[in-house]
């Protein structure tokens, strides 16, 4: 079969070191960015290597907070316990140990006073021992008396009890149900005698030297037990409820106890919860039955799941669930055989699993430290049995209202090998590990009885010698670094203890938990993880009573066996085999982690006088300094990504030590990360109480603890990897060790940052709780004070929100110490030396500046004093503006105006505007139009913040201005203030407030006062808005011929009129009427050909506009189109000024309105003379017909009265009113249309009233005559004559008078005087002959 070759793939670029390789990234835009490896290996020094990123740079601490908030969740997600104690078997520890890894050690034997071996003596029937260890107490029961001591003392002092007839059976010290007894009563003492039980009240007190003091009280509170045998064992629940069980039968028993006695209840009672019916009032009797050989010797109260485990002589198991009606109900019974059966499924080949083993003690397990195992079984041979109960097939049962059904074995745990021999803790062994499950180690093979505390303590009592009463303790407690840190090839975590053997050289009577219960969280997962709690809590501490004195025993910590194992020397392969124990255990971060924690003084030891304290010898410490730098590791580079977008920084993975610093940081800061940092609730008396959510001695420890690190950190920084500076960047020889090294420093420096911030939240925090909390968060505004209860130290440390209501609770404390009279500098100085990032030199000078504000109110705000005071909070708050809040800003300038400081309320705001947007961006906006969803509105939006309490500011400079009578003496200086404060607001160069005071101003209706503004920002603000505002506009020119810039004021006119604005055709020819005007006056600065050019455009397009309404008017008064097509026309035609060809062809040619059309051939220039003698021949004939259908003038007249408006208008225009044409046109118009209608001669008379002169005239007259056209061809020409003598007539008495001479030149009169004498032969009637013979007479004579 063929073999398919397969592509080969192709190597990545830089998937090797001595690749040369391209940029790590492609970035067509910046070619110099990318890094170039010259041939002889070196490199651009740019310490970023160009490396950039699309994303917006994340900051230091915000990077520290997510590792921080990483590191947190990665410890909560430790295993729950039913993970590594799952279903099967195991035997594995680390037992017979060197002493440095020993999992507890013993640190002090307190000895059992002489005065109790004195009353021991004078024992008669019984004795019995007892400890009260978290009260450090240990009691003895001999006989009917009872004693309590306080060990821890050297000379304590015996508390007796000794009203009791009986002797004592059992004792136990329980906590009360609240409401019953006082408040100083906290617990109970259940003393128990063979006939009855008696309730002592106890209280526990703090005393001088440390000790617990305790003080007993007689409640006479007891009940009877006769019938119910010995008690021997008493439990209580967590409300208070106290069980107790009797020696003859299985029965559980109640004592009730109530503050008053009832009808049908005592104070003190007792009922049988697991009997039936009347029987469980009653004592049982056996009338003589064979007595029940099974009894209860132990009993345990699961408070997290209301349930009771009951032992049995016959090592049967019973579960009891407590219902919520108080009764309990037997749920489970399980009998040693099933106990048996259930491990024989899981081995059948042990010895120590047999029927004649015992179960000698149980030991419930909380549902908060595991979901599905519920109680631990120690047999008499060692072996631990962990049982689950279930509800249901599959379910665990963890909710407490519902009872477990059936109970299983899940797990067993044997005893050690056998080949370990047990050793005092003292003596120094060699440890070894025992990997596979022995299950046949009798090792405790006579155990005695055994306790459990959380989260895995094991305390196991084996009496080897039955003749011998000397126990010897094995405890075991779990390791959790490796239990937290699995083997990679490992399914689950393993069940690996720590296991040792102590001789205690007498026997065990009492054992007992000093501390409170261990447990990292309130869930299974994480409940056991005691590396996260090493340096949040104290170590838990055992107590061990015998019978010759009190055992203490320590849990040792990891950091604590760290700093035993340098201090003792390691073993055989030395400290460095130690190390590489550690790293091979828990990794190198936690390694890093641990060694950090040592040097820095965390780890402690047990002295050799007993005393627990921090391992301060230098060896070690310096031994643990070189193991954090040395063992550190080094951050890992992936050089095999294949995302080309991302950072290469983003890619490297920090070191281990990075790993530990993040690991100790947020081991330390745990508890109160996510914690709020106050807690508000209502004081006795009903006021407000504020109290810190953390005790300020627990902030004093993490703070102290942080700062040893950060001057740890600080020494040793040249030998740290990622803080040595740009020195150790310089000795990398590759590329990829240069990236790594770069995000090294980058992980390192922002948990230095980090650390920083924390250590000055927190001293802010304790600032804080030095004040008067209660008055600081009532002096909040219920926003900010709702924000301040929701606070949590993570950000406080972190954000900038955090840090913003810091400040503003800085403000509320300074404000407070000098509403009290405080000095400022006093108060600020002392801030800033405790938390100076929450109390800059910025802040401190507006403290400064609100100081002088209150002090000039104080002084009266017409005193020279407080002016002088004012001036200098404005001169301290310009110095901050930047800084300056909101509210700060409202609050100054509120101030200023209550002492009437306007002009210093006004200077300040622009003061903080202009501070608010330093690259004016808001003004580049505004030009820009406004352009929406553009960033630099917000800038804008800033400013207009300050612009409004400017506005209010002025509003209240005008009512308090108005308020101030004429008479009044004040008014002289309010008018000083008002001008001062106006001066302010019209000098000030900001355009961005310019522009929005004028918007104010017309907002208002104050417009007036922006044409009496002097400044070159009104006339922007004008011109920028008069683009689409019209009231703008107008006020615009109306701006202009107020300031006398007549000719800006035309062209703005002009504007308007050829503007898109929605304007009237009478309102654009009113714009083009002033622009003429005012481009006709005279203005300085403009030279005469400017305003000759504006002139010339302003009046054409004003010629253009009035034929436009005229226009207009005759389509008003049309007829001839519908009404909707008259509306949709004139809409046309009443708006903007058309173009001459728009208005002639579509409007006036169509309609003919020839008139009209003359009028836009004169203002177009037409000078086609045919089209203009067509048009007008056309006007005359409808003129003339129009008159004849009105009949209210004669048609003639109607001629005259239009040739006269038109000749007006034109100007006489040569080519718009040709004379030759028009003569000739109205000859024939009055010969044929009108003769002998009107006068004879009003032909001539309308020229000559539009003074056309009459040497123009005359030639046409005279050519018409001697051409001889129809109609004025042989005797008709006579109608031609006769205008010519008349208008010879008009030319002589034009010309005679003055000093002119005669027809303009002799050579005119002598051509005249040869007309007339051919006319007189020409058939004129005599009138006309005459005239003629008497003007040629007239001539000759003139030139004789």
């Amino acid at each position: 079969m063929s073999t398919i070759a397969q592509t080969p793939q192709r190597p990545l670029p830089g998937a090797y070191i001595q690749t040369p390789a391209i940029t790590f990234r492609q970035n067509p835009t910046r070619t110099g960015s990318s890094t170039v490896i010259q041939s002889n290996g070196s490199r651009n020094p740019d310490p970023t290597g160009g490396l950039t990123s699309n994303m917006p740079p994340e900051s230091p601490v915000s990077r520290a907070a997510k590792c921080i908030n990483d590191t947190l969740g990665s410890e909560a997600r430790y295993p729950e316990l039913n993970t590594y104690v799952g279903q099967g078997i195991s035997s594995e520890y680390d037992a017979v140990i060197a002493p440095g890894w020993a999992p507890f050690e013993r640190v002090k034997t307190y000895t059992i006073p002489d005065r109790i071996f004195e009353q021991y003596n004078r024992a008669q029937a019984t004795t019995l021992m007892g400890l009260f260890a978290d009260i450090n107490h240990a009691w003895i029961a001999i006989d009917n008396a009872l004693y309590l001591w306080d060990y821890t003392h050297p000379n304590p002092n015996l508390i007796g009890y000794e009203e009791q007839q009986h002797s004592i059976s059992a004792v136990r010290m329980v906590k009360p149900r609240s409401g019953v007894f006082v408040e100083a009563i906290t617990r109970l003492l259940v003393v128990a005698t063979q006939t009855e039980i008696a309730l002592v009240g106890v209280s526990c007190t703090k005393g001088s030297g440390g000790g617990q003091v305790v003080d007993l009280y007689e409640t006479r509170m007891s009940v009877s037990i006769k019938g119910v045998g010995p008690v021997h064992h008493i439990d209580y629940s967590k409300n208070g409820r106290i069980f107790f069980i009797g020696k003859p039968d299985n029965d559980i028993y109640e004592i009730t106890y109530n503050q008053e006695e009832g009808w049908f209840q005592n104070r003190c009672g007792k009922i049988n919860r697991t009997a039936k019916g009347v029987y469980s009032l009653v004592p049982s009797i056996s009338f003589g039955l064979a007595p029940v050989k099974e009894h209860i010797v132990q009993m345990a109260v699961d408070n997290s799941r209301n349930l009771i485990y009951t032992l049995s002589s016959k090592s049967f198991i019973r579960t009891y669930h407590i219902k919520s009606t108080e009764a309990i109900e037997l749920a489970i019974t399980k009998s040693l055989g099933q106990t048996l059966n259930d491990i024989g499924h899981m081995t059948s080949q042990s010895e120590l699993i047999s029927p004649e083993m015992q179960i000698v003690a149980i030991h419930p397990v909380s549902s908060q430290e595991a979901s599905r195992i519920h109680l631990m079984a120690t047999t008499s041979t060692g072996c631990r049995i962990f049982l689950s109960a279930t509800s249901g097939y599959g379910y665990s049962s963890n909710n407490a209202a519902n009872a477990p059904s059936s109970m299983q074995v899940q797990h067993v745990k044997f005893p050690p090998p056998v080949p370990l021999a047990p050793q005092a803790l003292q003596q120094p062994t060699t440890q070894l590990n025992i990997q596979g499950t022995i299950i046949n180690s009798r090792t405790l093979q006579t155990t005695r009885s055994a306790s459990r505390y959380p989260p895995g303590y094991f305390f196991c009592f084996v009496q080897k010698d039955v003749q011998s009463p000397v126990d010897t303790m094995f405890v075991a407690a779990p390791d959790a670094g490796r239990i937290g840190r699995p083997q990679e090839n490992a399914i689950a975590p393993r069940f690996t203890e720590f296991g040792l053997w102590v001789n205690l050289g007498s026997r065990a009577e009492d054992i007992g938990l000093v501390t409170d219960p261990t447990s990292a969280a309130g869930t299974p997962i994480g409940f056991a993880n005691e590396l996260a709690i090493q340096y949040d809590k104290p170590a838990a501490e055992i107590a061990v009573l015998t019978n010759t004195g009190v055992y203490t025993f320590r849990r040792r910590r990891l950091v604590d066996m760290f700093a035993a194992t340098v201090r003792l020397g390691g073993g055989d392969e030395g400290l460095e085999g130690e190390m590489k124990k550690f790293i091979r255990l828990y990794g190198r971060g936690e390694t890093a982690a641990t060694a950090l924690a040592v040097a820095c003084g965390q780890g402690t030891d047990v002295t050799v006088d007993s005393r627990v304290a921090r391992v301060t010898d230098p060896e070690v410490l310096e031994y643990a300094r070189k193991a954090f730098i040395e063992y550190g590791g080094r951050p890992l580079y992936n050089e095999n990504f294949l995302d080309q977008t991302l950072n290469p920084i983003d890619m490297v993975r920090p070191s281990p030590r990075h790993e530990g610093l993040s690991l100790y940081i947020a081991r330390l800061v745990r508890s109160l990360w996510k914690t709020n940092i106050v807690r508000e609730s209502t004081s006795p008396s009903g006021g407000l109480k504020v109290d810190s959510s953390i005790k300020v001695e627990k902030l004093r420890d993490v703070q102290q603890d942080l700062t040893k690190l950060q001057e740890f950190l600080n020494v040793n920084k040249s030998f740290i990897d990622g803080l040595a500076g740009a020195e150790a960047l310089r000795q990398m020889s590759t590329r990829q060790d240069e990236i790594a090294l770069q995000a090294e420093h980058r992980a390192l420096h922002s948990l230095v940052v980090l650390i920083s911030n924390i250590i000055e939240g927190i001293s802010f925090v304790l600032v804080l709780f030095d004040e008067r909390i209660e008055e600081i968060m009532l002096s909040l505004p219920d926003d900010t004070r709702s924000q301040v209860r929701g606070l949590t130290y993570e950000r406080l440390f972190c954000s900038p929100e955090g840090k913003e209501l810091a400040k503003e609770l800085v403000k509320a404390i300074v404000n407070r110490n000098i509403a009290n009279g405080s000095n400022v500098d006093t108060v600020a100085e002392a801030l800033r030396r405790r938390c100076g990032s929450f109390c800059s030199a910025e802040d401190v000078i507006i403290f400064k500046a609100q100081e002088q504000l209150k002090k000039a109110t104080a002084s009266g705000a017409n005193s020279e004093y407080a002016r002088n005071l004012l001036n200098e909070s404005l001169r301290l708050h310009k110095q901050v503006a930047a800084n300056l809040t909101t509210d700060q800003l409202k609050s100054a300038i509120s101030q200023y105006v209550q002492l009437q400081f306007f002009a210093g309320a006004i200077e300040l705001a622009l003061a903080v505007a202009r501070e608010k947007d330093r690259g004016n961006r808001a003004l580049a906006w505004i030009q820009e139009g406004r352009p929406q969803q553009d960033v630099r509105e917000q800038a804008f939006t800033t400013r207009k913040v300050c612009y409004d309490m400017i506005h209010e500011v002025m509003n209240a400079l005008e009512k308090s201005s108005a308020n101030i009578g004429e008479a009044d003496h004040g008014q002289v200086q309010a008018e000083r203030r008002r001008a001062e404060a106006y001066q302010v607001v019209n000098e000030s160069e900001d355009e961005v407030f310019q522009t929005d005071l004028y918007d104010w101003y017309l907002e208002h209706g104050q417009a007036d006062k922006l044409l009496s503004i002097q400044s070159p920002f009104v006339v922007n603000y004008l011109k920028r808005k008069s683009e689409t505002d019209l009231t703008h506009a107008d006020l615009l020119w109306r701006h202009h011929i107020q300031t006398e810039q007549y000719h800006d004021a035309a062209s703005v006119q002009l504007a308007l009129a050829k503007s898109h604005f929605a304007l009237p055709l009478d309102r654009r020819i009113e714009y083009l009427s002033r622009a003429k005007a005012n481009a006709s006056t005279f203005t300085a600065g403009v030279g005469r050909q400017s305003r000759q050019v504006l002139l010339r455009e302003v009046s054409d397009l004003l010629d253009v506009a009035n034929i436009q309404d005229d226009l207009l008017q005759r389509l008003r008064e049309e007829t001839r189109i519908t009404p909707e097509r008259k509306i949709d026309v004139l809409g046309q035609v009443d708006g903007s000024i058309l173009g001459l060809s728009e208005l002639y062809n579509i409007y006036a040619d169509p309609a003919g309105y020839f008139d009209i059309c003359i009028l836009i051939y004169h203002a177009a220039d037409h000078r086609d003379p045919t089209d203009i003698r067509n048009t007008w021949r056309n006007l005359l004939e409808s003129v003339h017909i129009e008159a004849g259908n009105q009949g209210q003038i004669q048609p003639y007249e109607a001629v005259i009265e239009k040739v006269r408006s038109l000749g007006s208008r034109l100007n006489l225009s040569e080519s718009a009113f040709p004379i030759p044409d028009l003569v000739q046109l109205l000859e024939k118009y009055a010969y044929i249309n009108q003769r002998d209608v009107g006068p004879a001669t009003w032909v001539m008379d309308v020229f000559l009233d539009l003074q056309v002169p009459c040497e123009s005239i005359f030639p046409v007259l005279e050519a018409m005559f001697y051409n001889d056209e129809a109609p004025f061809h042989g005797q008709t020409r006579v109608v031609i004559g006769n205008d010519m003598v008349y208008i010879a007539q008009r030319w002589y008495q034009d010309s005679s008078r003055g000093t002119g001479r005669l027809f303009g030149s002799e050579t005119n009169a002598l051509a005249i005087s040869q007309t007339l004498e051919m006319l007189e032969k020409n058939g004129l009637d005599q009138n006309r002959v005459e005239a003629c013979r008497i003007l040629r007479a007239r001539i000759d004579q003139a030139f004789r």
